[in-house]
């Protein structure tokens, strides 16, 4: 294993590129988080490992290292699960099947909603493909950009909150594993899983849920995250010290998606080492 010399300096575990629902390129991510004072980085699209080889090329020319990422989507009943999956075997058979089965769904899921949205308003399939890059994780926040572009809303902020909301007319469920299962599928391909912004708006998991995640091999939780509450955030710090959990802090960059900007929240040098020991999938790509 490559001494943790090599991994010092600003870490930033969580950015998207337009593989999945940023509006940059991989290599443009890179440059922003260079920028930005970051030395090592994690890609982490949705459901997709499509734009690994770009950031690897883009990360070691400007000197710094990546950690190839996932954020696989999980559900527990209404609610989704962001599990940012590190260092997995890209062509591990079982995670590759849901990841294709998960993209797959977003596709229909994006095409129905589009279908009732135009039903209202004045937006077409078309429409939300020129928001999509060859090979993109299609999701509602294309159908967002193309609501913006129609200037149908102001922002992705506004689309969220109106036609696009999980409460509204126009919303379809998209079909994704239970979190037990992404746990064990991401630890299944040699991945370290890691609990995306935890202790949002929608509250904890229920402690017997973390139980069996953390029994499947959940390594931690992402408790440096913008979207995070401070109670909860605080119940999060009390298990991860009694469990010797490892704790990450992120930007979640989307790129002009959000206002999240590279580096507002960072991970330890020394959290960054534990990730790279446990994962057995693939080694972090140095510059």
């Amino acid at each position: 294993m490559p001494g943790t010399r090599r991994f010092e300096g600003p870490s930033d575990l969580h950015l998207h590129s337009v593989h999945s629902d940023g509006t940059e390129s991989p290599a443009q991510v890179m440059a922003a988080a260079h920028r930005h004072g970051l030395r090592t980085v994690a890609l982490t699209d949705h459901d997709t490992t499509s734009g690994w080889a770009e950031a690897a090329e883009a990360s070691a020319s400007l000197g710094m290292t990546l950690i190839p990422g996932m954020e696989l989507s999980a559900r527990h009943e209404w609610r989704s699960v962001h599990v940012l999956a590190y260092l997995v075997d890209p062509d591990d058979v079982a995670l590759r099947a849901m990841t294709e089965r998960i993209r797959a769904s977003r596709l229909d899921r994006a095409r129905l909603m589009a279908d009732r949205i135009a039903q209202d308003y004045d937006l077409h399939w078309d429409d939300i493909v020129a928001q999509t890059n060859d090979g993109a994780t299609v999701g509602r926040p294309h159908i967002a950009d193309a609501l913006v572009a129609r200037g149908l809303v102001r922002d992705r902020a506004e689309a969220f909150a109106s036609i696009l909301s999980p409460g509204g007319d126009y919303y379809v469920a998209l079909y994704a594993p239970d979190p037990v299962t992404a746990v064990e599928l991401v630890t299944g391909a040699g991945g370290v899983a890691i609990i995306a912004h935890p202790a949002g708006r929608a509250g904890l998991l229920p402690m017997p849920l973390m139980e069996r995640m953390l029994a499947a091999g959940l390594a931690g939780f992402e408790l440096g995250h913008r979207e995070n509450l401070d109670a909860a955030k605080r119940t999060l710090e009390r298990l991860s010290a009694d469990r010797d959990l490892i704790v990450t802090g992120s930007s979640d960059y989307h790129g002009l998606g959000k206002p999240n900007q590279p580096g507002e929240n960072t991970t330890s040098d020394e959290m960054v080492a534990r990730i790279i020991e446990r994962a057995t999938g693939i080694a972090p790509v140095l510059p």
